[in-house]
């Protein structure tokens, strides 16, 4: 169940927004992409779920080349995308659309395996069992993420495609989140995570890609990336080398000998060195 991504460029319309990018997920991993805004990370998430068509290269998954295969067909072979912001149906219940994942296998007639993985799901993320009667649209950030990673995995996917999952959530929810996501790959799942929190991604992630101007600029263990110091510096908010400090300025120095000639305490010396008159007048 292997992920395979060669030479892979997207374009929209004259703007190339992935420039040959190549990876590879093994099962079982969870493997991070991570880098700036508009490096490209959601794009390649979108050309290997087949949201986006590529210009060139090829994607193979469990063997079989998945290129430019249509979205549905992708979802039915294992692979699903979680798309960032969660896009979730808003004016539908949380139960509703937690069944909307699992529509291709309710076609299959295969309702009995439905039925379980939605108690597997509730099991997993309580709070939307009490809110199964909830509109969507009324949760909150936290809770319509976990409706958007249930959703995911009621189509029982192989591998999970997670684009930003932690994107305007409180600090305390983020890691919650990520305790789940190691959860999920300790239950059989494999991951690839697209991420800003860069900190947080390579801390769970068992590889990690860098993406820049849509290419993959480092690759490593994730360990390694997250001791980086160049990556500590771009991505993960270290401190900046340290830069030896200028000599003073001749103006600095002269005003440094003017003030040390003044005597401590001098009423006497204004502001600009003028004698002021005595407070008696």
């Amino acid at each position: 169940m292997r992920l395979e991504v060669e030479g892979l460029e997207v374009a929209y319309g004259p703007v190339r927004a992935l420039h040959g990018v190549s990876l590879w997920v093994d099962p079982g991993e969870i493997v991070a992409v991570i880098g700036a805004n508009g490096a490209g990370k959601s794009t390649l998430l979108r050309a290997i779920s087949g949201l986006l068509r590529p210009r060139a290269g090829r994607i193979w998954f469990d063997g079989q080349e998945i290129t430019g295969w249509p979205p549905e067909r992708i979802v039915a072979r294992g692979l699903v995308h979680i798309p960032e912001r969660r896009q979730l149906f808003a004016s539908m219940s949380v139960e509703d659309n937690l069944r909307l994942g699992a529509y291709l296998r309710l076609r299959r007639g295969e309702r009995k395996g439905v039925e379980e993985d939605l108690e597997r799901v509730y099991e997993i993320f309580p709070r939307l069992k009490e809110r199964r009667r909830q509109l969507a649209g009324t949760l909150s950030g936290g809770e319509q993420q976990m409706l958007a990673i249930g959703r995911g995995l009621m189509a029982r996917p192989r591998m999970l495609l997670l684009d930003e999952p932690s994107l305007g959530l409180a600090p305390l929810l983020v890691r919650e989140l990520f305790r789940i996501i190691v959860a999920l790959r300790e239950q059989g799942l494999t991951l690839l995570l697209v991420e800003q929190n860069a900190r947080q991604a390579l801390r769970v992630a068992d590889r990690a890609y860098v993406m820049e101007t849509g290419r993959i600029v480092r690759e490593g263990p994730a360990a390694a990336l997250l001791k980086d110091p160049a990556l500590q510096v771009a991505y993960l908010g270290g401190p900046a080398p340290c830069r030896i400090p200028e000599p003073p300025s001749a103006e600095v120095l002269s005003y440094a000998r003017l003030t040390r000639a003044a005597a401590p305490g001098d009423a006497t010396v204004g502001e600009h060195g003028n004698r002021g008159d005595d407070a008696g007048g």
